[in-house]
């Protein structure tokens, strides 16, 4: 972990909230954006160009009321899949029949963020699968070790590192966690969660999981709020 900023982050600065701040808002929102990216996920097919799966997702968040976002719309296939946020897609990129591909979007409904992501495959390459289920098999270590043991954020991707090298894969600090909130929590804090030395409240912010095959170009992403496992069930 020494790419990670050694600057102190404080919990009070680190956490306060906007005047909007409404825990059952964010809840709803966190819904609305989990079913939004099964909507989008169910009418990706082998053949589809990444940058024309890109327009239907931005298509089926503006139906749902959701198209503005906090950040870009991400859709990513097969090699692309390895890119960490922000950095631009290899262009044509189609998905295969058997591949691997991953949903990111942060949109914001009213004034209140949502934020989440899921990977998905086609076809039956079975590594394929097993790297998208790792992806939330990791998030969940890595949470409920949150939820049982109040550990840091810092010590959390520590811990998310060993927990993908335990299962094969390369762990992507580039993506590492961040706060949510009211729209714009970018006012309040931009500093990812990896880099925060004391233990995160729960509903606050963002737990991000971005593996990576070691030798070859797929990955998975799987993000959500740090919550209890109640909301999973």
């Amino acid at each position: 972990m020494s790419n990670l900023n050694t600057q102190h982050l404080d919990k009070h600065d680190a956490e306060r909230v906007g005047a909007a701040y409404d825990p059952d808002q964010l809840l709803a929102v966190r819904d609305m954006t989990r079913k939004a990216i099964h909507d989008i996920a169910r009418q990706m097919q082998p053949g589809m160009l990444e940058e024309d799966a890109l327009e239907l997702a931005k298509d089926t968040l503006a139906e749902a009321g959701m198209l503005r976002g906090w950040h870009d719309v991400y859709v990513r296939f097969g090699p692309n899949t390895t890119k960490t946020f922000g950095a631009p897609s290899e262009p044509g990129v189609a998905l295969a029949e058997n591949d691997i591909f991953f949903i990111d979007i942060g949109p914001v409904w009213q004034q209140w963020e949502g934020d989440g992501g899921d990977s998905f495959v086609t076809g039956n390459d079975p590594e394929h699968q097993r790297c998208a289920d790792d992806a939330r098999a990791i998030f969940h270590e890595v949470r409920r070790k949150w939820a049982a043991d109040g550990t840091t954020g810092r010590a959390l991707y520590e811990f998310a590192e060993t927990c993908a090298q335990a299962r094969g894969w390369a762990l992507n600090l580039d993506l590492s966690g961040h706060r949510i909130a009211d729209f714009p929590h970018a006012t309040i804090h931009q500093g990812p969660l990896a880099e925060a030395d004391f233990a995160p409240s729960r509903l606050i912010w963002v737990l991000e999981i971005h593996i990576r095959h070691p030798e070859h170009r797929y990955g998975a992403f799987f993000e959500d709020m740090l919550l209890e496992d109640d909301y999973f069930a």
